[in-house]
This record gives structure tokens, C-alpha cells and sequence, in this order.
């Protein structure tokens, strides 16, 4: 029956398709043409080629790519082999394959550049046999149920994309030498040794083995579908031709394509609102976009399938408003002046806390600065995430058999130098934001000493992203952890810091060392709490003063002076502000 269906759906395709005549080396070979309507000039081309002992009709049938043509806007070509075969050492079907491009230039002025390979079983052993002689013409190479059995080579003139697709109970091509082969070609074309592995991917029954990317970007896919046989599979919702064209067509022998990236945001967004309704503030969002042989005739903004807005010219950029709770995938789309695009995706998610405590404290990672975190030690800012340390700022997991708390984030100030020792979430240059509304508010903190045997002062401040601070707090910790993460240690006194917040925005929580070479702390548990609404009473007869923050005569932030001549900045309840030059 699926034969039938297959053979049904074949006869009635070849209404759309076109048979053709070609004479390569003396020899009259044909193959199957399909061209959607409206093709447009320089579009790309796939070349599909069947099994032993089938034919083309058979491959255009069971590959049924048609529809993906016609959105697409790209050629495919499906070649009949002599006596249904193909040669796998010699150049016969190398020349047909070189034949074929020339012929689509000159019939639909496909662009060269943009040209790809498939095959089915022996036309996938073939797929294989071309990557060593024919990288120069092929942009990337997707065979199907079949590699070099006898065994492989690795001798590409550069580095090719590829991706495979095999059933895991095919009795015709093992699956089981799928992995040796492509290890190979992941060596060659200098792309990591270990996957990145997708389970399941768009179907219950497909893994996705993901190695990349290697030299000049090029990337090794492996589809395994579990309790596949030796066909090509199109059920589940996933089609085959559809996987190939997504992967081939982000790959062409020439840099032709656009180009498009964010600049702002250059990474993901955590917008974590307390005490309000968990709406994003504005975020602007603004692109870099061009294109090597043309130029950008737009970049659209997409969040998920819904289109926001699109611009026409630079600066390219947009405004999101009234982003609603929950996971946003925005998406940057260029599009040339050829018909090519590019995308460029960074998510922003949005979650509130309206009763409760946001903890900034979950570290489950030694050895990095977590993401919403920033370090700086005198010497070196770190920002999150980043990983792999095993000196300086960084998390550690404690495993005394007595410890405060699990883990906490270090640093320390290597010179002494004022506000040079800090750890700080949320900063502008995090990825993670907290936007705090209007109220009165609980701090909670829980600070030790790394490796200060007589104990060194910390303050933690509240700050907004101008710099100044809504509420601080020096203390003493009263523990000490010995420079060790296996040690013992406790008694770190816990502080519970209440505050008056008056206006709503984005805020960042600040650990500073003393200001002494050495100094340091370690942050192991933090969290905030909306109480209530705003206990200060705000009129304007009786207004009081919240917080004074205090600057040297350069304009520059300062703790609060023991000598000299500096401006003490008081911030009042209703939200004014009052300024006064004092001498000490």
C-alpha cells in the first residue's frame, strides 16, 4: 500500500515536472526537473539522487519536497543513474553532476554558489564519494540512509556542511556505521568532538546529534529516527526535504547572504518584576545589519510568528511596549535586495513575584560568575555568565561538614582601592534585571569573610542604574570561612534590612568589599521582599529625608567622606532632593 501511494503520488507530481535530455561525455543521460512558478533569477538548487536500483521518478516521490520548492523559490534536479546505479570511484557521475549545474544555469539561472547535494542509500554513498572531489561546487551535502560502507575518506579541498539522516532498524545500511563516518568528517572540518544532542526533536522519535560549529562555520547534523527502516520517512510532521532544505540553505560556497545581529540587547533578557504586575518595561531593541554583494531592503521584528514592525533603513531599530509576562522569542528578519534573509533571535522573559521572596542567590555551579551577576576584584571585571575559574571572583560549593549556607559567590579587592571590591545582580551589564515597584521592602543577606581571620567590613547597597543608592548598610560579618570551601564554618549573622522605595525601575543589589588590599566576602544568600506599600509619609508639610549619597568635586559617587570638601546629596520622601557643599 505504501508503495502504491507512492507510486500514485509520483505519477501525479510528474504533471509539475519536467523529464529532460543531457549528453555527458559521449553518454545520453536524463533526469527530472522541478521549477516552481514565479522562480525569480539566482535561486538555489538541490540535487536529489535515488537508490540503487530505483530511479528519479522513485526519489521525487518519495522525497516530496515540491511543496518546499514552491515557498522556497529553489530548483531540484533528480538525476537517473546508469542502470540505476551510481559510480562511486570514477568521475562519470561527477561530470553528470557538473553537467547538470551548467544546464540549470543556463535554463533558470540558478546561482552556483548556492548549490546542494542529497541521495537516497547508494545516491547517499555517492553524497559521500562527491564531498572529496566536488566541495568546490557543492555549498553543503545531505545524504540519506547510506555512507561509504567499504569505508571513508576525509579529503575535502575545505570544510563542508553536512547533515544525515538514518533510521536506527535500516537492514539495507547499518546505522550502526553512521557514527565512525561522521566523526570523521567532524575531525575534518575542525567542529567539536562532543555533540549537542536534542531529544526528542520535533518528533518523539528523532534525536538530534548537533557538532558545530567547526572552520569557517560549518556544521555536522545527525537525525536519528528510532525504528526507521531503510527508507525516506516524511510522517510525525516531520518531513525529510524540509529538514535538508532548512540546514542547506544557511550555507553557500560564497559569503552572499545578509547579515544581521543585535546590538542592544547583545544577549538575553530576565526581567523579574516585585511587587507589580510582572509587565516588561520599554525595551529598545536596535540591530546591525548589511549585505556583502547587495544591500538590506529591510529588517522586520518578530515576536514568535507575530510581526511587530519593520524598518526600511538604518538605524534599524524598535521599541517593544507592554511585553506581557512570560517567554518572548524576539526575532530581528533581513531581507536583501536579492530575496536572501537572515535572522538574528534573543529571548526576553518576564516573571513577577507578587508575594514572597525573589532569591538572586541560586548558585548550583562552581567555578563561575552565574548569569545576572558582575565581579570586579581591582583587576578584572567578570560578567555572567562565565565560567571555568579556578582563581579569583567566583562561586564556590561549600562541603564542610558544618556550613551557613551551600554555596555563595566570592570576590575580593586586590588593591585597596575604593568600591574596587564588589559583586553585584543586575547591573546593566547582566543579562538580568530586577525592576522593583513602589513599597516598603525586606532585604535579606546572609555575608561571610573569605579569608579574613580578624574580620572585614561589607556593605550592601541598593542602587539604581544611575549609580546612586537608595539604601546601604555596612556591617561586620561573624564568620569566617579560612580560604577553603571544604571548611567548616558558622555563625554568620543573617540581616534583615528594611527600606522605603518611592519610584518604580530597575534596581541592583551591591556587595562591597572594605577598602583595603585583600578585603573580601562571600555572598551566600540574598533575597527581596515586597511588605507593603511605602511607610514614609510623603507630604510635602512633612516630608522626610530617605538617603544621602555624597560626591567629590569631580561629580564622582564617594562613600561618605572623612576629610576634604564634597557635596552631600539628600534624597526627601516625596521624592526632591536637596544638595549642599560640605568641608570635613
Amino acid at each position: 500500500m505504501r508503495r502504491f501511494g507512492i507510486l500514485l503520488l509520483t505519477l501525479l507530481s510528474l504533471v509539475s515536472a519536467k523529464a529532460d535530455d543531457i549528453t555527458v561525455d559521449g553518454v545520453k543521460r536524463n533526469y527530472i526537473v522541478y521549477a516552481p512558478k514565479n522562480l525569480g533569477d539566482k535561486r538555489p538548487l538541490l540535487i536529489s539522487c535515488h537508490g540503487m536500483n530505483q530511479d528519479a521518478a522513485y526519489q521525487k516521490g518519495m522525497l516530496v519536497i515540491e511543496s518546499v520548492a514552491d515557498t522556497a523559490k529553489f530548483v531540484t534536479v533528480f538525476p537517473n543513474g546508469i542502470d540505476k546505479s551510481w559510480d562511486l570511484g570514477g568521475n562519470k557521475d561527477l561530470n553528470f553532476m557538473r553537467a547538470i549545474i551548467d544546464k540549470m544555469v543556463e535554463k533558470y539561472n540558478i546561482d552556483r554558489n548556492r548549490v546542494y547535494l542529497s541521495g537516497f542509500s547508494m545516491g547517499g554513498m555517492f553524497t559521500y564519494f562527491a564531498m572529496n572531489r566536488m566541495a568546490d561546487t557543492f555549498a553543503a551535502f545531505a545524504p540519506i540512509s547510506g555512507y561509504p560502507m567499504w569505508g571513508a575518506s576525509f579529503t575535502s579541498s575545505r570544510p563542508i556542511p553536512i547533515i544525515h539522516t538514518h533510521g536506527t532498524t535500516d537492514d539495507v545500511v547499518n546505522f550502526n556505521g553512521v557514527a565512525s563516518v561522521l566523526a570523521g568528517w567532524v575531525k575534518r572540518n575542525g567542529c567539536p568532538t562532543t555533540a549537542k544532542v536534542t531529544k526528542p526533536y520535533r518528533a518523539s522519535h528523532i534525536t538530534r546529534h548537533y557538532w558545530g560549529p567547526g572552520m569557517n562555520g560549518v556544521e555536522v547534523v545527525l537525525l536519528e529516527m528510532a525504528n526507521k527502516g531503510h527508507w525516506i520517512s516524511n510522517d510525525n510532521g516531520v518531513k525529510t526535504g524540509e529538514e535538508i532544505w532548512n540546514f542547506c540553505k544557511r550555507f553557500s560556497l560564497k559569503d552572499t547572504d545578509p547579515k544581521v545581529s543585535f546590538i542592544n540587547p547583545k544577549t538575553n533578557l530576565t526581567f523579574t518584576s516585585v511587587g507589580g504586575a510582572g509587565t516588561v518595561p520599554d525595551v529598545s531593541l536596535e540591530v546591525e545589519a548589511s549585505d556583502p554583494d547587495g544591500k538590506v531592503e529591510s529588517v522586520a521584528f518578530f515576536d514568535g510568528d507575530e510581526l511587530l514592525g519593520e524598518v526600511a533603513e538604518a538605524p534599524y531599530t524598535f521599541v517593544l511596549k507592554d511585553l506581557k509576562k512570560g517567554e518572548h522569542v524576539i526575532a530581528a528578519v533581513a531581507k536583501d535586495n536579492e530575496g536572501y534573509s537572515a535572522k538574528a533571535t534573543i529571548t526576553i522573559s518576564a516573571s513577577d513575584v507578587l508575594r514572597g521572596s525573589f532569591v538572586f542567590t541560586n548558585f548550583s555551579e562552581e567555578g563561575c560568575v552565574p548569569e545576572g551577576w558582575e565581579t570586579y576584584d581591582g583587576q578584572e571585571n567578570r560578567v555572567g555568565y562565565a565560567g571555568g575559574f579556578s582563581q579569583g571572583s567566583r562561586v564556590f560549593l561549600f562541603t564542610g561538614e558544618t556550613h551557613d549556607f551551600d554555596s555563595g559567590i566570592y570576590t575580593r579587592n586586590t588593591t585597596g582601592g575604593a568600591q574596587e571590591g564588589y559583586a553585584r545582580y543586575g547591573s546593566e551589564k547582566t543579562n538580568s534585571t530586577m525592576w522593583l515597584y513602589p513599597g516598603n521592602y525586606q532585604l535579606y543577606v546572609r555575608v561571610a569573610n573569605w579569608n579574613q581571620p580578624s574580620f572585614s567590613p561589607v556593605t550592601v547597597a541598593l542602587e539604581n542604574m544611575q549609580g546612586e543608592r537608595v539604601f546601604e548598610e555596612t556591617f561586620t560579618p561573624t564568620a569566617n570561612i579560612g580560604n577553603a570551601a571544604s571548611n567548616s564554618f558558622s555563625g554568620s549573622t543573617p540581616l534583615s534590612l528594611t527600606f522605603d522605595l518611592l519610584e518604580q525601575g530597575r534596581y541592583v543589589v551591591s556587595f562591597y568589599t572594605a577598602d583595603a588590599p585583600w578585603a573580601d566576602l562571600v555572598v551566600g544568600r540574598g533575597s527581596i521582599r515586597r511588605k507593603g506599600d511605602v511607610s514614609l509619609v510623603t507630604t510635602i508639610a512633612d516630608k522626610q529625608p530617605v538617603r544621602k549619597t555624597y560626591f567629590n568635586l569631580a561629580g564622582q559617587q564617594v562613600q561618605k567622606p572623612t576629610h576634604g570638601i564634597f557635596v552631600e546629596k539628600t534624597i526627601m520622601s516625596d521624592g526632591t532632593a536637596n544638595s549642599r557643599t560640605m568641608s570635613y
